[in-house]
């Protein structure tokens, strides 16, 4: 079950609660009493982790867990880009795809 983060804009009470997707939203705040309690937007609550995800890939510093440098990062992005200005590659796709 989802837990939903409510907030009062009577006397600004917040709370987390633990309800099934099918439960009609709360909407009488528990410390007031008034009718304004009501969800908030949250961020979702997991992270992807272990290495080829972005949030390791591109940190600016070199990782144990596969992430690069950004200065590695940059430094790779300049030399293919210096390389295709020079001459096309001679490669089936033409060296303008995402696999060079």
């Amino acid at each position: 079950m989802p837990i939903y983060a409510y907030k009062c804009e009577s006397c600004g009470h917040a709370k987390d609660v633990l309800q099934k997707i099918s439960d009609a939203p709360l909407t009488d705040c528990p410390a007031c009493g008034q009718p304004t309690f009501s969800k908030q937007l949250t961020a979702a609550g997991f992270q992807l982790k272990g290495s080829g995800w972005y949030a390791t890939d591109f940190r600016g510093s070199t990782t144990g867990a596969g992430g690069t440098s950004a200065a590695a990062t940059a430094a790779a992005t300049s030399d293919s880009a210096s390389s295709t200005d020079a001459a096309p590659a001679a490669t089936a796709c033409g060296g303008n795809c995402a696999c060079h």
